[in-house]
């Protein structure tokens, strides 16, 4: 009674599992294909073999894990810090070694020529000294002797520097020297032909020297400064500045004189020969014994204060001035 029922089952389990038809299988292909088609007109499958080789050697897959290692986190960058040098670096910031070759030379230093010529520091004086233009500046820099000089050279300073003498030749040549300015140094003597042949000497300053004595005076000089030196009246020539027509400063305070030099130059418009030891004075030490109208007009600065001469005795030797003389009248 059974059996039909169980063969009835079997069929209907035997259509469940049975595959699709072809026609099934092609109703459902063409159902779930896309509407639009795909178009193959741009691809060149020609070269497409060719496009892979070429792919490959773009792109190295046999080291391509050591491209990017993603095993390892990558490291922190810190902002605002520098990476260190590399090698390239290295070879542009390191200097690189001098090469000498045989029979090349270190540069030699300018010429002296350029600097005037050497010292006795062995120095070119425009090294030692200061050139600008035709002044010479050489004070404080511990000279014994005057320096060479350049043939132009129209004002020269010295001062405070060890210069105990002044030698015929060191000025020689020097045409245009207007003032020479020696200061403060240890000057105890200067040869008689080293100033007399200046043509244009105008101003010999020489104070707080240990001059004794004079040279011969160049005609031209308008300012002579000897203050605070070691002169005596025997150290100064006879007449010395009788010929000096163009002087008109004359300074010898503080030295060791015994009267005034005479004659004095009518171009003299001041005298200083205080702190001396002069007692007594020339009746025709300023003016002319022999003539009364002669008047000194240029002469209005005498000082003879700190000299033991008394002035007052002296008054008939004052007439041609239009100053007395600064000193003691009693």
């Amino acid at each position: 009674m059974l059996y039909p029922y169980v063969t009835l089952w079997l069929s209907v389990v035997a259509l469940s599992v049975a595959p699709p038809s072809p026609e099934n299988g092609r109703r459902r292909l063409e159902k779930n294909q896309p509407k639009e088609s795909i178009s193959y007109e741009n691809l060149d499958l020609n070269n497409y073999d060719q496009n892979l080789d070429v792919y490959g050697e773009s792109i190295d897959l046999i080291n391509y894990e050591d491209l990017y290692d993603y095993s390892e986190p990558q490291p922190k960058i810190e902002v605002g810090t520098l990476a260190p040098l590399g090698k390239k670096t290295e070879i542009f910031t390191t200097q690189e070694p001098q090469i000498t070759t045989p029979g090349s030379t270190s540069p030699k230093p300018e010429e002296p020529s350029l600097f005037g010529s050497m010292t006795d520091q062995g120095l070119p004086t425009c090294l030692v000294c200061v050139c600008l233009g035709s002044s010479v500046y050489c004070d404080d820099v511990d000279l014994t002797t005057i320096p060479p000089l350049p043939k132009d050279t129209t004002y020269l300073y010295a001062r405070f520097n060890k210069i105990n003498r002044i030698r015929s030749a060191d000025f020689a040549g020097l045409n245009k020297l207007k003032r020479v300015d020696l200061s403060s140094n240890s000057l105890s003597e200067i040869d008689d032909d080293a100033l007399r042949l200046l043509p244009s000497l105008q101003e010999l300053i020489l104070p707080e020297n240990q001059l004794r004595a004079l040279p011969e005076l160049p005609s031209s000089l308008i300012h002579l400064d000897a203050k605070m030196n070691q002169l005596q009246s025997s150290g100064i020539q006879t007449e010395a500045f009788k010929d000096l027509t163009k002087l008109q400063f004359l300074y010898l305070s503080d030295n060791k004189l015994d009267y005034i030099p005479v004659p004095l130059p009518t171009s003299l418009r001041s005298l200083h020969l205080q702190n001396n030891n002069i007692h007594n004075m020339h009746k025709d030490a300023f003016c002319d014994s022999r003539d009364r109208a002669f008047i000194r007009r240029a002469l209005e600065d005498i000082r003879l204060d700190g000299n033991p001469i008394n002035l007052s005795k002296f008054g008939d030797d004052y007439f041609c001035l239009p100053h007395l003389p600064t000193g003691s009248y009693y």
